[in-house]
């Protein structure tokens, strides 16, 4: 059957429609001008209707009778006058005028006094960094006009700076990190701390954007994400920095949110992972997020290296094949996983040089995710036994082609312990907690174009993936279930998510769910 070519509707209907709107808005703001007197007259008329009803419901009903005379007086006098009826829509209209219109107060065209000398300390402030003597007319001087210098400002209810335009000469280094630092802290001292601001620097209009941005949401809860085998979601971020978003749900409440989404597999050239905190800051509960989602494709080993017991939830789970917390068991897994590494790629190699498509058990995801294998390692060092970490070297170095991912999650106090191979290929970087830029800038190879504050929640953080950009970073709410201080919602999620419990094969008395006997069968078979 010969294809027929889509209707042209379908093929151009993003551009129609676009005009169409647009079309639309420019017809209503040119009705809007020209009936402009007309709304304002109906609705002049609807308040002194609305003023006549009060003062006659107001009105005493002994008095209402003598009140219906002297209007009906009023009436029939204007009747027989010459030109009275006239004279009396005129009056009407110009009344109903008077109260239709606009009695908003009008918008101050400039800034109040406290805001002009918060704009004037900021503009003082800026002149050592924006001036030269050699300048002979320099733009930032001191006493000189700020007008010039801030060409857009808005200010918050509380006074403060929510957006400001800075125009600097040509001559600033702005491409140079350090110079460019030097501003930012500046800004965002004068401009009031607690808060995020995101700097958009033109190097060609020579001019500096400064927004403050608003909180990412933390009360999104873990779930089931609309992504693709091979797609990860590590968190949230803003809406200007993605041109993607996933429907989410929230209790009834369903809302589209920005993601921050990390891609492994064969075609990924960041397929491993870094997660860099402070003790709280939420890395456990990024490496819980990970596990959850990896779980609805491949297989998981976990290695705990903090011994907190938070990945119990996870054990004898279905696609979980081990979760470790000392480190002989650490040990065994790992170099288990380095020649399950190695049994993909002979096998896969074999398949290619026969001509044939790669095995079907060289396929299935693999996930190895480290939290705190620092721990491990002063432990191997005190009782002579081999680094955890050198056993990561072929999963970490073959192991997009073998299908294997390496997620380490480590604490900033134990980041000299992590292994030079852990360093080399996790191109994709996480910074969770409180960290200063000289600690972001080392993780993640660059200093964010907003500034960290202080004060933040678990699960707050930036996120970079190779060379790209430095996203801000919030994780999705992913607990432990067994934590006696996680609330009922949050708990229910991530059980909600849990693969069934399976009875592991070298473990007896460990309680595990009833497994049918259709899958008995298949597996004998």
């Amino acid at each position: 059957m010969a294809r027929r070519p889509l209707p042209r509707i379908l093929s151009t209907g993003s551009a129609q429609i676009a005009r169409s709107r647009e079309l639309a808005r420019t017809a209503a703001d040119s009705a809007t001008d020209v009936l402009h007197p007309l709304i304002t007259i109906t609705r002049g008329l609807r308040r002194l209707a609305a003023a006549g009803r009060r003062r006659w419901a107001e009105t005493p009903k002994d008095k209402r009778g003598p009140l219906l005379f002297l209007v009906a007086s009023v009436v029939l006098v204007v009747a027989l006058v010459p030109y009275g009826p006239l004279l009396a829509a005129i009056a009407l209209m110009a009344a109903a005028a008077w109260q239709g219109r606009d009695r908003r107060p009008p918008a101050p065209e400039g800034p109040d006094e406290s805001q002009t000398q918060r704009l004037k300390s900021l503009y003082e402030a800026l002149v050592p960094y924006f001036s030269t003597p050699e300048d002979p007319a320099p733009a930032y001087a001191h006493g000189g006009e700020w007008e010039k210098a801030f060409p857009a400002y808005d200010f918050d209810e509380s006074g403060r700076i929510t957006h400001l335009l800075v125009r600097y000469p040509a001559y600033f280094p702005d491409g140079e990190p350090e110079a460019r630092a030097r501003i930012e802290q500046l800004l965002h001292a004068k401009s009031g701390r607690g808060r995020e601001y995101h700097f958009a620097w033109d190097e060609e209009g020579n001019e500096l954007t400064v927004t403050v941005l608003s909180p990412l949401p933390t009360d999104i809860a873990a779930q089931r994400f609309v992504t693709a085998p091979g797609e990860t979601v590590l968190g949230f971020t803003d809406a200007s920095q993605v041109q993607r978003t996933l429907p989410l749900t929230h209790g009834e409440e369903r809302r589209d949110v920005p993601p921050v989404v990390w891609r492994t597999g064969i075609r990924s050239t960041e397929p491993h992972l870094l997660v860099m905190g402070q003790p709280g800051s939420g890395t456990s509960t990024l490496l819980r997020s990970i596990a959850l989602q990896a779980l609805q494709y491949g297989d998981v080993v976990i290695v705990d290296g903090g011994g907190t017991g938070e990945y119990a939830c996870l054990t004898g789970r279905d696609g979980v094949l081990a979760v470790e917390s000392g480190l002989a068991g650490a040990l065994a897994s790992l170099e288990w996983a380095s020649t399950e590494t190695e049994r993909r790629l002979i096998a896969a190699n074999r398949a290619r040089q026969a001509g044939h498509p790669a095995p079907d058990d060289t396929k299935r995801p693999l996930w190895i995710l480290l939290d705190r294998p620092s721990a491990f390692s002063h432990l191997a060092a005190a009782d002579g036994r081999k680094d955890p970490q050198a056993l990561l070297q072929v999963p970490l170095r073959h192991g997009r082609a073998a299908g294997v991912t390496v997620v380490v999650a480590d604490q900033f106090d134990s980041a000299d312990a992590l292994s030079d191979g852990v360093r080399q290929h996790t191109r994709a970087r996480v910074v969770l907690g409180p960290a200063t830029p000289v600690q972001l800038e080392a993780v993640l190879g660059a200093r964010p174009h907003t500034t960290p504050v202080a004060q933040v929640p678990p699960g707050r953080g930036y996120a970079r993936l190779g060379t790209g950009p430095v996203h801000r970073l919030q994780v999705p709410s992913t607990p432990d279930p067994y934590d006696d201080a996680t609330s009922d919602a949050d708990r229910q999620a991530v059980l909600a998510l849990l693969p069934p419990r399976t009875r592991p094969a070298d473990a007896e008395g460990v309680e595990a769910e009833p497994v049918p006997a259709e899958a008995v069968v298949v597996e004998s078979s």
